[in-house]
């Protein structure tokens, strides 16, 4: 009997990280004796795979640079479909880039329409577009969900859906904050904020000056305050250039393990809003979250929200845990007052770490990790028992 053959389609380089992890966890549920083919990135080049065409050619941000390729990618649709309808997987497995991936789920329903298309991570339509989700039914057969209430809304739409839990979780990076506080000459007794801009030209553009006032009045009502900024390197010339001025100490740090030293050496964080809200709960950073986009811009997104809040920590929980201030509400005075009471008392810090790990919890950290729920779940749908 041939061994099982799953297909696995990344769109971009996020997916590529998730495809990876689950890539690890069927080998490690089926003691290695299962095919898997597709497309992925360098990390789920790692674990085996061999892809039939570059990640570069779908993983496409912005309508100008799309435009030119849309033929070949209309036409790696058309290829993916064509190999699921000769090579017969078991499954096949959509990761992440809705964008991409549901039409070739489209694709698939028509000329495979009885292989079985799973989609990790289900999308969050239900904060702007719930009615998405009947046409989800039609080309998906399963979901995979990050989040713990997502399966309820989409039974609504006849779509089984199964929760495995936030990837987050399982990738907690736990930084050494002495060792930060010493490598950048940081006081041990100072007050440490993390400014976060966000990682987007426009991001920075609209918060810089709001954070810049925000840390100009925080470091004249606070004595000893020192700020840690960090960034990535496409954006981090803009964030050197606007703290340059500020008043208070600052630090600018990259990568991922400076990143890391700075959530452990700080005690109080302003974050755009993004997925480093999720990673600054988990490092256990009382935080408060600000977003500033163009006025028009603000405007259609926050008509277009079907949630009270957009930060996914405060979302499960069903409350302001992570104090969030957006559009004209982002202003120096409310971002000052919101950091200004976390900063000054260990009580309200407390109490927001403890509503943290409430929600984490509910995201799935501490029980297994979603990776090997997710593969248990791909499993199920092809009937296959794990041997572990």
């Amino acid at each position: 009997m041939p061994p099982p053959h799953l297909m696995l389609i990344a769109g971009e380089p996020s997916g590529d990280l998730l495809g990876a992890e689950i890539m690890a966890a069927l080998k490690a549920l089926t003691g290695g004796t299962i095919k898997m083919t597709g497309v992925g990135g360098v990390h789920m080049a790692e674990q085996g795979m061999v892809s039939l065409y570059s990640l570069d050619a779908t993983a496409i941000m912005g309508i100008q640079e799309a435009l030119p390729k849309i033929p070949a990618i209309l036409r790696q649709i058309r290829e993916l479909a064509d190999y699921a309808r000769r090579e017969r997987p078991d499954a096949v497995v959509l990761i992440d880039a809705p964008d991409f991936t549901h039409r070739v789920a489209k694709r698939l329903k028509k000329v495979a329409p009885d292989i079985p298309v799973i989609k990790y991570v289900a999308p969050q339509v239900w904060a702007t577009r719930p009615w998405r989700a009947k046409k989800l039914g039609r080309i998906i057969d399963h979901q995979l969900a990050l989040l713990p209430f997502e399966p309820k809304f989409f039974e609504g739409y006849d779509l089984p859906t199964t929760f495995v839990g936030h990837p987050a979780v399982e990738r907690i990076d736990r930084g050494d904050g002495a060792a930060f506080r010493a490598r950048h000459n940081i006081a041990s007794d100072a007050r440490t904020l993390c400014v976060l801009m966000g990682s987007r030209s426009m991001e920075v553009k609209h918060l810089g000056d709001v954070f810049a006032e925000t840390a100009r009045r925080l470091g004249t009502d606070l004595d000893n305050l020192h700020c840690v900024l960090p960034t990535v390197p496409h954006v981090a010339p803009k964030v050197r250039a606007l703290a340059e001025n500020w008043p208070t100490p600052v630090t600018v740090v990259e990568g991922p393990e400076e990143k890391a030293g700075a959530f452990a050496a700080c005690e109080v964080a302003l974050a755009a809003s993004g997925t480093v809200s999720t990673e600054l709960a988990m490092a256990g950073v009382p935080t408060v979250i600000a977003y500033k986009l163009g006025a028009i811009t603000s405007w259609i997104g926050l008509k277009l929200l079907m949630t009270d809040y957009v930060t996914l920590i405060n979302i499960i929980q069903g409350k302001a845990i992570m104090p969030e201030y957006f559009a004209e509400n982002c202003t120096p005075e409310n971002l000052t007052a919101a950091v200004s009471e976390l900063l000054t008392s260990e009580a309200a810090r407390e109490a927001q770490r403890s509503e943290m790990n409430q929600a984490l919890t509910e995201m799935g950290m501490g029980g297994e990790a979603p990776s090997i729920r997710a593969a248990r779940a791909i499993l199920d749908v092809i009937g296959l028992e794990p041997e572990v």
